[in-house]
């Protein structure tokens, strides 16, 4: 299974992200409305960070910061990792659990196509589990499902 199978499930062309003037408190809106974990930060239409609920935690509450007076570009996390769409969800595992990270941007040909996260990814694989599991029941017991 492979990345771009989970973004066709996904609302692709719906990336959320802020910029890197905007303040903590405007990331935390649109994740909270939009119910993510992570929000792109763009520039001029190029990638240059991302925000996490991790980066608030430690960069922002941890070091006394109030939400509306820091600015994203001082707690982001501007080494992003990216995959492209044909990286197979295995290897993004791997990535997030090397690097302890929840969230991939996800390229193609070196243009941003969409993000996905852990949660994605392992409801991707429960997916593929259980269509397995009713193939193998039904082959067994000869009942078409």
């Amino acid at each position: 299974m492979q990345v771009h199978q989970i973004l066709a499930g996904k609302e692709i062309d719906k990336i959320w992200s802020v910029g890197p003037e905007q303040t903590v408190y405007d990331a935390l809106e649109i994740m909270e409305i939009k119910n993510i974990g992570a929000v792109l930060v763009m520039e001029n239409g190029r990638m240059v960070g991302i925000f996490s609920e991790r980066d608030y935690a430690r960069k922002g509450i941890l070091k006394g910061r109030a939400s509306k007076d820091t600015l994203i570009k001082d707690v982001m996390t501007s080494k992003v990792i990216t995959v492209e769409t044909e990286q197979n969800l295995q290897e993004c595992m791997g990535i997030m659990s090397d690097k302890h990270i929840r969230h991939l941007p996800v390229t193609k040909d070196g243009e941003l196509v969409g993000i996905i996260s852990i949660n994605d990814i392992v409801t991707m694989i429960i997916r593929e589990q259980r269509a397995h599991i009713r193939s193998l029941e039904s082959y067994i017991t000869g009942n078409p499902y």
